[in-house]
């Protein structure tokens, strides 16, 4: 039972975690950015660069906790660590080599929840553009 709840918790980490990748940091950055800019409505290139600056940061420390809790449900569910393979677009088109096959290395959970995260973003986003955000050519 402690195995079980150990694994719905990261579970749960590693898809809030992938969330934040696309809501989180990119508010905070914003609001980062924000607080840099003083005075006048217009952006200065400074606070945009603090914003990309602070965006990248905050990407690259939620992809590295994100590798760091799939690392962990791997050791908890027993599944040896993924060795390092040549990704598809790099490989040669001759097919020497054959591919694993979904038997022989099955999805891993971090694959799961990246897939799930981004459907539940890609719809949030749409149902906000189409019903809440307005025309952006003024009322009709």
């Amino acid at each position: 039972m402690k195995v079980r709840v150990r694994r719905v918790g990261l579970v749960a980490a590693m898809g809030l975690v992938s969330l934040n990748i696309w809501t989180g940091a990119p508010l905070l950055a914003v609001w980062v950015g924000s607080r840099l800019q003083r005075g006048s409505n217009q952006p200065t290139m400074g606070s945009v660069a603090v914003v990309v600056i602070v965006l990248a940061a905050l990407c690259l420390l939620l992809v590295r906790l994100l590798a760091l809790l799939s690392a962990r449900y791997d050791a908890a569910v027993g599944r040896s660590p993924q060795r390092r393979e040549q990704s598809p677009w790099l490989r040669s088109l001759r097919g020497e080599r054959a591919h694993p096959t979904l038997q022989e290395r099955p999805l891993r959970a971090i694959e799961y929840v990246l897939v799930v995260a981004v459907l539940v973003c890609a719809t949030a986003f749409e149902i906000w553009f189409f019903f809440f955000s307005g025309s952006p050519l003024g009322p009709a």
